[in-house]
């Protein structure tokens, strides 16, 4: 009769906990748990105590993005007021003439934001060409000048 370990309940509040991986995963795990506060003074420390360990410290904080995460840096997102400004204008109010009303104002927004953009295209186009043309008459005055200055000078 052979016994299986099929019958053990691993979910069971007394069932130890195997930690895995070497001692920098452990660490980096233990840090993680305690939040950003202990990823700083970690660094701090190494900086007090070796400043090449702060140094890496703050590098590997950096490179691993555990710097900038979190609320506050999510937060401040350039796009996040604009996402949710389409999402809420994107989710029907229950009014239906409203709704259509809103669809036919934010069509008619799209459409004047394109021909806008077709507008600043063309005026940046024509601004680019002026300058293109002042720098190629510039040039053929220079040419002429030394061109005549050349002729002027005896051999």
């Amino acid at each position: 009769m052979t016994t299986s370990s099929t019958n053990i309940d691993h979910n069971a509040p007394y069932a130890q906990t195997s930690q895995r991986g070497n001692w920098f995963q452990r660490t980096e795990n233990w840090l993680d748990e305690r939040g950003k506060g202990a990823w700083i003074a970690a660094m701090v420390l190494g900086f007090v105590f070796l400043w090449p360990v702060g140094l890496a410290l703050l590098a590997y904080m950096i490179w691993s993005k555990r710097m900038f995460s979190g609320n506050c840096a999510s937060k401040r997102t350039p796009h996040s007021h604009a996402r949710n400004a389409m999402k809420s204008a994107m989710t029907s109010s229950g009014n239906s003439t409203f709704d259509a009303y809103k669809a036919d104002t934010l069509r008619r927004l799209e459409e004047e934001q394109s021909n806008f953009e077709e507008f600043l295209k063309r005026l940046r186009d024509a601004k680019d060409k002026a300058e293109f043309d002042t720098f190629m008459d510039d040039r053929a005055s220079r040419t002429a000048e030394t061109s005549e200055e050349d002729d002027a000078k005896p051999a």
